[in-house]
């Protein structure tokens, strides 16, 4: 693949990683989601596609993620990952842009576009989770968890995907309090398109449809796919997903 790779040195002396195919614009940037990286098939088929159809795209680690630099437990929070999604699209990217998010990374992509309205065109949101930490995370914790965050500052959560379990702190759920966007309204006018499963056991659907409402913009699509769960990347959702972004481009 002729993807070019490096590393955005920021002020604090952290990195965070990227990778990027040169292609016309707009730029569609990727924006992952909670302890996932740019390695994970959905980013990695949206780069196969930009290389065949030689479009611009740009994908990256968050602090604390994949290949990027920093401690996630001591650091990790909305307001970092925020500044890194800011960072990246001042520094590596022009003119306009369609972001891509999914699911904590479509709560990123809401706040970058808010936060840059004139570089934001589009967005495309994976089962989106905008205010995942207070309204999906906080009221499912056990007692257990409340009293570690409480003591520790930090909870383990068991996780199918990954071993070791999730590190949850009480940083990231006090800071994520200071991000809600729900809800609403969210300024924002451009095209907005929400792909979200029925069978989602992280994000309800009905929470990403909450986000419909939510949006000022007039071109919002909500597709509900009846037998989805929360990762959405089996081949026919990875050619939706790809379908959905073209469409963007037209």
């Amino acid at each position: 693949m002729n993807e070019t790779a490096g590393r955005l040195a920021l002020p604090d002396g952290q990195e965070i990683a990227w990778r990027r195919v040169e292609g016309a614009g707009p730029t569609v940037v990727w924006l992952g989601g909670f302890r996932s990286d740019m390695a994970g098939t959905k980013a990695q088929i949206l780069a196969e596609w930009a290389e065949a159809c030689e479009r611009a795209f740009l994908r990256f680690d968050y602090f604390g993620h994949g290949e990027s630099s920093g401690d996630f437990v001591r650091g990790g929070c909305i307001t970092r990952w925020r500044e890194d999604v800011l960072a990246v699209i001042d520094r590596l990217t022009e003119g306009p842009l369609i972001l891509v998010g999914s699911s904590m990374g479509g709560w990123l992509a809401l706040l970058a576009a808010v936060a840059r309205p004139e570089r934001v065109q589009a967005m495309v949101l994976v089962a989106p989770a905008p205010d995942f930490t207070e309204a999906l995370m906080k009221p499912r914790f056990p007692a257990n968890a409340v009293r570690a965050l409480e003591v520790e500052g930090v909870w383990i959560e068991r996780s199918d995907h990954d071993p070791d379990g999730y590190p949850i702190t009480r940083l990231l759920i006090e800071d994520g309090a200071r991000w809600s966007v729900l809800p609403g309204p969210l300024g924002f006018s451009g095209p907005v398109r929400i792909l979200q499963g029925a069978r989602d056991d992280a994000v309800p659907w009905t929470h990403a449809q909450e986000l419909v409402g939510a949006l000022q913009s007039e071109d919002v699509t909500f597709t509900l796919i009846k037998d989805g769960d929360h990762r959405l990347s089996r081949p026919r959702d990875l050619l939706r997903l790809v379908t959905t972004v073209e469409e963007l481009l037209v």
